[in-house]
């Protein structure tokens, strides 16, 4: 068969992923915390038909094209104002850390941008799938329920006001990895440790590089809808040109099977 077949194929399958790519970005436009996906390629190896020699350059023919990598683009979304004391926001580096259940390990410890807390039967914050929010000594934070007021501040700090005696202090944790690209999604907005990722180190807000919390606003996705529209055409052409290769190819065929009639 046609080498120019195969490139064919393997440029229709790379496209694929891409478009799969672009449509998981759009879905998840309005998903808060949300990280935008991004793919790459490279070029498969070469046939090498002839070395390189004293003035002459080598002759090789490429074989395709493979994925490079599926990477997420970990940028900053926009701060949304909620006035919604159990919604907190990110500005800057760092995630929020949450548990499935305490003690908590890195089995059961998720990262998670999305922001939107709840109180439970028990006063304790937690997420929309009843994950404990945990403080910067990984212990799950509680609001007691004869609590008049509370208010977080942007260092993470928790005020509770008419409780007698006043509640241990608590701080919202913001963690960090050494490398946020690494991790791995693990739906539900939360991410896990990976083997590429790093340790996981807990810090105050605002400090040890880590951002600042914002009380009351929620962090949108960062997908960008007009970016993600031009990447889908790119994409589109990109798999109607490798079908064209493939069409051609198999013109090119038939006539080699026409020559014995």
């Amino acid at each position: 068969m046609l080498r120019s077949m195969y490139s064919g194929i393997s440029g229709m399958k790379n496209f694929q992923t891409k478009l799969d790519v672009i449509g998981n970005n759009i879905a998840n436009v309005n998903t808060y915390g949300f990280k935008k996906g991004r793919t790459t390629f490279k070029d498969l190896v070469s046939q090498q038909i002839s070395g390189a020699g004293a003035g002459t350059n080598p002759k090789q023919v490429g074989l395709g094209s493979q994925l490079a990598s599926i990477d997420t683009v970990d940028t900053q979304g926009s701060l949304q104002t909620t006035g919604r004391a159990l919604d907190l926001g990110i500005s800057g580096d760092g995630y929020f850390l949450v548990a499935k259940s305490l003690p908590s390990d890195d089995k059961n410890t998720y990262l998670s941008r999305a922001g939107n807390f709840y109180l439970d039967n028990k006063g304790d914050l937690v997420n929309a799938d009843g994950y404990y929010l945990l403080d910067t000594s990984k212990n799950k934070m509680n609001i007691p329920s004869d609590a008049k007021s509370f208010s977080i501040g942007a260092d993470g700090s928790v005020t509770i006001v008419g409780v007698t005696p006043a509640p241990a202090k608590q701080n919202v944790a913001i963690a960090k990895v050494d490398n946020p690209t690494g991790l791995e999604k693990a739906g539900g907005n939360l991410y896990r440790q990976s083997n590429n990722s790093g340790s996981i180190t807990v810090n105050v807000p605002g400090t040890g590089g880590a951002g600042d919390l914002v009380s009351g606003a929620l962090e949108m996705s960062n997908v960008d809808l007009s970016e993600e529209f031009t990447e889908m055409i790119v994409a589109q052409r990109g798999f109607q040109a490798n079908t064209k290769i493939i069409t051609i190819s198999d013109e090119i065929l038939q006539e080699l099977v026409n020559l014995k009639r």
